[in-house]
């Protein structure tokens, strides 16, 4: 059951590296795209996969600032984002030891309730302050951004692959 699982050891991620692809994922969250919803949270996507593999060194901290700095940025309510992304990698943490063992499609099953959970309390958090419901297509985006779980699943995990080359002289 466990045939997904690579042989190659993966090296330690740089914190450069993690902070890179943060801002990047804020970078590509910028980016207007006027009115469509079915744009993928590339922030709560980065997060909770750091979130996931590096629980120790990303976590709600970080979570938190960036929440705040995406708050800011679009002019949303104040600390919608923050706490959306709070929650988000304290069950992103809470699920690591476990989604560590599935593979990366499985994994995307399991972070979609998250993603989903993300999103609403986003819009609870706006209509609490007398925002409108934008209907139900404003959840589109938590379905696309676990579709994404994949790819983004290897191409952050690229640069930790260690060569297949085999050294005879070294055990591992």
């Amino acid at each position: 059951m466990l045939n997904h699982r690579s042989s190659r050891i993966l090296l330690p991620v740089r914190m450069n590296f993690v902070f890179i692809t943060l801002v990047i994922a804020l970078t590509l969250h910028f980016i207007p795209m006027g009115s469509f919803y079915a744009i993928p949270d590339f922030v709560a996507l980065v997060l909770a996969f750091w979130c996931v593999r590096e629980p120790l060194r990303v976590g709600m901290g970080t979570a938190f600032i960036l929440g705040v700095v995406v708050d800011v940025a679009h002019g949303a309510v104040m600390g919608q984002h923050a706490t959306a992304y709070v929650l988000l990698a304290y069950a992103s943490i809470i699920m690591s030891r476990r989604l560590l063992w599935f593979a990366p499609t499985a994994q995307a099953l399991h972070m979609a309730p998250l993603f989903l959970m993300t999103q609403i309390v986003m819009l609870v958090i706006r209509l609490l302050v007398g925002g409108r419901f934008p209907g139900w297509e404003y959840f589109f985006s938590s379905f696309t951004t676990a579709v994404l779980w994949v790819p983004v699943h290897y191409l952050l995990l690229l640069p930790q692959m260690r060569p297949i080359d085999r050294d005879d002289n070294r055990p591992i």
